[in-house]
């Protein structure tokens, strides 16, 4: 029987292994998905005045974000099965050069075809690499811990926009001109060149799991192999098999249902901000900005404490049960008062907590209803069935507009399918899905 010490001792070397992967991975992944948000964030602020470069009305916009979501999703099973194949470190580095020096050929688009092409290309390159990073990251973190890891790393998601919106701003408005460039190229180009230069950092610094990490002890790796539920073997499987067995599992269509229902809120947030903020009265680009980078900086910390709190109480589902009314209520919100500041920043902070909050929780759940072989195909049949979400948002928004010359109808869609979303995960979720784990050590 263990004593006290020996308990004691354990849980301290436990936590020192956790935290020496901690900093040697997760800063890098960081700072590779802040740059992959960065793309959505910065055409939603080149709408306005790549408008005015060439023809492209709202509903134009829209399907061009929803073409980024089709290429997604054609390529998304493939690029996580050649994750399984080829490993991490290249997977990853190949995805950050394609899809780097296709956002920045944005800048050289001039009407609405040459548009719709690059969106495309760059959600084809980008294809599997959010879930292949969650994927990797379980052959590294028990499912106890990721959580909070989850929480962390999905800061870059808000940092995108905390930094990325008034960047953006900044740029659209002293940039007008530089080198006989419209500021709205400028935005591509500096957006995309520093993917290209990652992913060659990933190339050279990123294993592809702990078994080849040489700066892990030989004890190390022994106590991650008794400790992860998902091994790395059980990742390398048949991918005709893996799919099939995916589709079978419990709870597997609820799962992709919520995920689809919750990116149609997500995308109505990530492409319609600027836009949101602009029908509400402001002008200013750089005001606009850091508007914008309101609902990311009210997401930042709120990933950080529901992260926390996920892990403690085990009940994840509630957890995104409650994301998902948060974020109705600051869609609601929004359409009830257009015009008021105060309303405004405070529904746009509920939104960007209740969704960036739900995107870390949710991704938690996704390994217990497609576990072992069927992992990595599994995650990424969900992802790419929730993708249609970003298909059908923004086409049905840019649309709206279109029609009634006002967003605010669509807000209230959008208010209608979060409620749904929460009502389906109330109700409906898998039995796998509603137990309550075990708390973390700390």
């Amino acid at each position: 029987m263990s004593t006290t010490s020996e308990i004691s001792i354990n849980s301290v070397g436990e936590r020192r292994l956790y935290s020496k992967i901690f900093w040697r991975i997760i800063p890098l992944l960081m700072i590779c998905l802040l740059f992959s948000w960065f793309d959505r964030i910065n055409v939603g602020f080149a709408k306005y005045d790549m408008q005015h470069s060439f023809p492209l009305s709202n509903t134009a916009y829209g399907l061009g974000a929803s073409l980024f979501v089709v290429g997604y999703i054609l390529f998304e099973v493939p690029s996580n099965l050649l994750l399984s194949r080829v490993g991490a470190r290249r997977h990853f580095a190949r995805i950050l050069i394609v899809w780097g020096l296709a956002s920045a050929a944005m800048m050289f688009v001039h009407n609405t075809t040459e548009f719709y092409t690059l969106r495309f290309i760059i959600g084809g390159a980008e294809a599997g690499f959010t879930p292949g990073i969650f994927l990797y990251l379980s052959t590294w973190f028990p499912e106890q811990r990721r959580g909070r890891i989850y929480g962390v790393l999905y800061q870059a998601v808000a940092f995108s926009g905390i930094l990325g919106a008034p960047l953006s701003g900044l740029i659209l408005t002293r940039f007008a001109g530089l080198g006989g460039l419209p500021a709205w190229n400028w935005v591509f180009l500096l957006g995309g060149i520093p993917c290209v230069l990652l992913g060659f950092v990933v190339l050279f610094c990123l294993e592809d799991h702990f078994e080849s990490a040489k700066w892990l002890s030989t004890g190390e790796k022994d106590q991650l192999r008794k400790e992860l539920v998902v091994h790395i073997s059980d990742v390398r499987a048949r991918p005709a098999s893996s799919t099939l067995e995916a589709l079978r599992s419990s709870g597997f269509l609820v799962v992709s249902l919520v995920w689809f229902l919750t990116q149609i809120a997500a995308f109505g947030m990530n492409y319609w901000i600027p836009f949101i903020v602009r029908a509400a009265g402001f002008s200013n680009r750089e005001i606009i900005g850091l508007i914008t980078a309101v609902p990311y900086l009210c997401g930042a910390i709120s990933m950080l404490a529901v992260g926390v709190v996920a892990d403690r109480i085990g009940n994840r589902r509630m957890v995104f049960f409650s994301c998902l009314i948060m974020t109705g209520i600051g869609f609601l919100m929004v359409g009830l008062f257009p015009h008021s500041s105060v309303f405004l920043i405070v529904s746009l902070g509920l939104i960007g907590a209740g969704v960036l909050t739900a995107y870390t929780t949710f991704w938690s759940l996704p390994p217990k209803v497609v576990t072992g072989a069927a992992a990595a195909s599994g995650i990424a049949v969900i992802n790419c069935i929730g993708q249609l979400g970003g298909i059908v948002s923004p086409i049905m928004v840019g649309k709206i507009i279109d029609v009634t010359g006002s967003i605010t109808p669509a807000l209230y869609l959008i208010t209608g399918v979060c409620g749904v979303c929460a009502l389906v995960t109330l109700f409906l979720f898998p039995r796998a899905l509603r137990r309550i784990e075990r708390p973390a050590a700390t």
